[in-house]
C-alpha cells in the first residue's frame, strides 16, 4: 500500500485511521484528505508523542492495511 492510493481513497481509509488512533476527530480526519504530513501532524498534536514515533506508527499503520 501506498500513500498515493491512501490519499486517493481516504474515504475508505479513514475508518481504519480513526480505529487506530481515536483521539481524532471526524473533522479532523476529514481534513486530512489522506496525506501523510498532516496526518502525523494531527497525531502528534493529540498524542503528545516524538514525530520519530508518530513516523513509526503510521508508517506500521500503512503496512498493516494490505
Amino acid at each position: 500500500m501506498d500513500w498515493n492510493r491512501i490519499e486517493g481513497n481516504w474515504k475508505q481509509f479513514k475508518g481504519a485511521a480513526k480505529e487506530k488512533w481515536g483521539k481524532l476527530t471526524d473533522d479532523e480526519i476529514d481534513q486530512l484528505e489522506g496525506k501523510s504530513d498532516q496526518l502525523a501532524g494531527t497525531i502528534q498534536k493529540r498524542y503528545d508523542m516524538a514525530k520519530d514515533q508518530i513516523r513509526k506508527d503510521v508508517d506500521d499503520w500503512l503496512k498493516s492495511l494490505h
